[in-house]
C-alpha cells in the first residue's frame, strides 16, 4: 500500500503472512532474539529485492550485513525496549562458515577470523560443544541495563583523572594500567571491577584472534577460561549452575577451555575441545550436572556456521 503523508514523501506499508519455525532455545543465550530479527529481515529483503530493501541506506552490497544488522538492533532498541548491543545481530547477519567475526563495536566493521587448518588428526581438530543449564534467574532480565549504567560510571571516573571524554569516549579506549592508577578514585569496588573486565576482556578477545589465527588451541582456551573468570568474578554475570558445567568441562580431559556465553544468569555455556572427546564430555556433563545440581542440562556440538541466508524461493 502507497501512503502519501502532506511532506510528499511517500511510505510503504508491506503486508506478509508467514511461518516462522525454529530450533534455537529461547532465553538460553544462544541469540534467539537476534536470529529472529535478522532471519525475518533477510527475508523480507528478498520479497523487496536488495535494491528496494537499501535504497534508502545508499550503499553497496557489501555493506548489506551491516546494515542489517543495525536495522535489527534499532529494533530491539526500540521497539522491544532493550538496549542490547550489536553481537547478536551482527554475528545472525554476517557469519559465514569456519570463520569467526571480530566485531568492532565503534565503528560497526567486522573481520573474518578463520580458524587455522594444520596437520592434526580429525579426531583431534577443535570443535565447540554449547551446553544449555536450562536454568534462567529472573535477575537476568533487568541486569542488562545495569550493567550499561555501571560501565558509564567507571568511564566517568577515568575520564575525570585522564584527559576528558576525547582521551576516553568509552571503556575501550582504557587501559588496564589506567584502570589499577584509577582504583582509589571509583565512587565503589563494583565500578572498578566493570572496568577491569571491560577492558582485560577486549585485550583477551585480540589476543584470542591472533591464536586462532596460529591454530594455538591450549592458548585459545585459556583465553575462554580467562574470560569466564572475569565474567563470574569482576562482571558478576554467572551463577552457580554455569560455575558447575564450567568447571566440570574444564577439569574433563582434551578440552581446551569453556566459558559462559551470552547475558548471563543462567542460559549456556560454550566449550573448546577436540572431537574425539566431545562424544564423552557430553555424557559427562548430563550425568555430573544432575548429580550437582539435580537439573537436566542439554548439549550439542556445533562448528561456525553461516548466518541467515536464502534456502529456497518459488515463483
Amino acid at each position: 500500500n502507497n501512503n502519501n503523508n502532506n511532506n510528499n514523501n511517500n511510505h510503504y506499508e508491506l503486508e506478509l503472512s508467514m511461518a516462522i519455525s525454529g530450533d534455537v532455545p529461547l532465553g538460553s543465550g544462544l541469540s534467539s532474539s537476534a536470529s529472529l530479527e535478522v532471519a525475518v529481515a533477510t527475508f523480507v529483503e528478498h520479497v523487496l529485492g536488495s535494491p528496494i530493501a537499501y535504497s534508502s541506506a545508499n550503499v553497496g552490497p557489501d555493506q548489506y550485513a551491516k546494515i542489517r544488522a543495525l536495522r535489527c538492533q534499532k529494533a530491539e532498541n526500540v521497539w522491544c525496549h532493550s538496549p542490547c548491543g550489536i553481537m547478536d545481530q551482527y554475528v545472525s547477519s554476517a557469519a559465514s562458515k569456519g570463520a569467526l567475526l571480530l566485531i568492532d563495536c565503534t565503528s560497526f566493521t567486522f573481520e573474518k577470523v578463520y580458524m587455522k587448518e594444520d596437520d592434526t588428526t580429525e579426531e583431534d581438530k577443535p570443535v565447540l560443544v554449547v551446553t544449555n543449564s536450562n536454568v534462567c534467574h529472573d535477575i537476568a532480565g533487568g541486569e542488562y541495563p545495569v550493567r550499561v549504567a555501571q560501565c558509564q560510571t567507571a568511564t566517568r571516573t577515568l575520564q575525570e583523572m585522564f584527559g576528558g571524554a576525547s582521551k576516553i569516549p568509552s571503556l575501550r579506549y582504557a587501559t588496564l594500567e589506567q584502570v589499577e592508577q584509577a582504583k582509589s578514585n571509583f565512587p565503589d569496588d563494583v565500578s572498578y571491577k566493570r572496568a577491569k573486565h571491560v577492558v582485560t576482556e577486549n585485550a583477551r578477545t585480540l589476543q584470542c584472534q591472533q591464536a586462532l589465527q596460529e591454530g594455538d588451541w591450549t592458548q585459545v582456551g585459556k583465553f575462554m577460561n580467562g574470560s569466564h573468570a572475569s565474567m563470574k568474578d569482576d562482571y558478576e554475570v554467572s551463577c552457580t549452575e554455569i560455575d558447575v558445567l564450567v568447571e566440570l568441562a574444564q577439569a574433563y580431559g582434551g578440552v581446551y577451555g569453556s566459558r559462559l556465553t551470552g547475558g548471563g544468569f543462567g542460559g549456556c555455556t560454550v566449550t573448546l575441545v577436540k572431537l574425539s572427546c566431545a562424544k564423552g564430555l557430553m555424557d559427562y556433563l548430563k550425568e555430573q550436572y544432575k548429580l550437582q545440581t539435580d537439573k537436566e542440562c542439554d548439549c550439542f556440538e556445533t562448528t561456525a556456521g553461516d548466518g541467515a541466508r536464502l534456502v529456497a524461493m518459488d515463483g
